[in-house]
């Protein structure tokens, strides 16, 4: 009979557990900030100058100004107002036919969203990405030349922790005049992100994968006139985002993106080291299986193992039954049994079962060895299982 082990979380690339400070700031906003920010007596007013208090924190932290810093209620309506926002202003500008151009690996949210504009009588051109991080160019330039209303190529892949080119696509997309977005929800707090040095006219962050509230997300916009939004019935949010802001959220939200840029470096540091230790003592202890993307630049937080002879679904129960919590790729997919599309547009035709862990700030070095008895005991399970 196994052991019975105390719960471990492996699954922070889902969400991560909402951190003591962001608590403790949520809770003095609840005190202090009752007002509607948009209402003009004491309470409202201080709950307004706590909104824009957030939003200047946001902004330093992102390196761009206040102004370009619009609060929505998560990443997904974030990639949304990029994505479907800018195709929408280009056809009140007279496209036929608005062009949206992505990678093949984006999140839902941003691939979805480009669906959209096909159905409602656009385009959606889709460079190719490789495991190592490579992109087609070519493609590229020929699709930017074009014009479209935006490219969109996320900062760090959510099921493999791959990361883009992203520098390289931005100046890409400037030299053709065409607004770069970028899904940016990975890789805040894990890699280096500033608008400073990565000129993104869009730009998507959301809380909770950073130890924030749930429900909370930013849009970086240089230019917000140019998105129509996808929601009416107010002015909040420069028109962006109607409905009465969620002022402790975006306290919470900027409160936790600032601890995440200032510890980024140290973290990342850590988790690497964390990620490799696991990689190399279950690739040693395990046959036939495989690390996704690992000859590529990759985010330290995020392990995506293909394990063949073996199936996703029963690798997670047999996970969970051990008290690990993971990921069978990407937790926005869950409930699907359809392939990984980020995993087949790199390994087209492979079967390997994919298997996602994720790590965190709760995450220590006397983890490892539960994390790799547990991972090789699924697997063995699994594949028996399959057999």
């Amino acid at each position: 009979m196994r052991r019975i082990h105390t719960p471990l979380y492996a699954d922070h690339a889902a969400t991560t557990p909402v951190r003591r400070e962001v608590r403790e700031a949520l809770a003095r906003c609840a005190e202090e900030a009752l007002g509607n920010p948009s209402s003009g007596h004491g309470w409202g007013r201080r709950a307004r100058r706590r909104l824009e208090e957030a939003r200047r924190s946001a902004a330093e932290s992102l390196g761009t100004t206040p102004r370009r810093v619009f609060f929505t209620r998560g990443g997904t309506e974030s990639d949304n107002l990029a994505v479907l926002g800018r195709a929408r202003h280009q056809r009140t500008e007279g496209a036929a036919c608005p062009l949206v151009v992505t990678s093949s690996i984006e999140h839902p949210a941003v691939f979805e969203a480009a669906g959209q504009v096909v159905a409602e009588g656009g385009r959606h051109v889709v460079v190719a990405t490789d495991a190592g991080g490579g992109l087609d160019f070519d493609a590229l330039r020929a699709a930017l030349r074009e014009r479209p209303a935006v490219a969109s190529f996320m900062w760090v892949n959510n099921e493999t922790g791959l990361a883009l080119p992203v520098a390289e696509v931005a100046a890409e997309c400037r030299a053709h005049g065409v607004p770069f977005h970028s899904d940016a929800v990975q890789a805040v707090g894990k890699v280096h992100v500033s608008l400073a040095e990565v000129p993104a006219e869009l730009l998507t962050v959301t809380g909770h994968k950073i130890y924030g509230p749930m429900g909370t997300g930013v849009l970086v916009a240089t230019e917000p006139r140019a998105l129509l939004p996808l929601h009416v019935g107010g002015g909040q949010e420069g028109g962006l985002r109607p409905g009465t802001e969620d002022v402790a959220g975006a306290v919470g939200l900027a409160e936790a993106l600032r601890l995440a840029v200032e510890e980024r470096r140290s973290e990342a540091d850590r988790l690497g080291v964390l990620r490799d230790d696991v990689e190399a003592r279950v690739l040693g202890r395990v046959a036939e299986m495989a690390v996704a993307c690992d000859e590529g630049p990759r985010a330290p937080h995020i392990s995506s193992l293909r394990v063949v002879g073996a199936d996703s679904d029963t690798l997670l129960a047999a996970l969970d039954a051990d008290g690990v919590a993971a990921s069978g790729g990407s937790a926005c997919a869950s409930g699907s049994s359809s392939p990984s599309r980020t995993l087949t547009a790199f390994y087209p035709g492979d079967q390997a079962a994919s298997l996602r862990l994720s790590f965190g700030r709760a995450t220590r070095r006397r983890h490892v060895d539960r994390i790799v008895e547990a991972v090789a005991h699924a697997i063995e399970c699994a594949r028996a299982a399959a057999a």
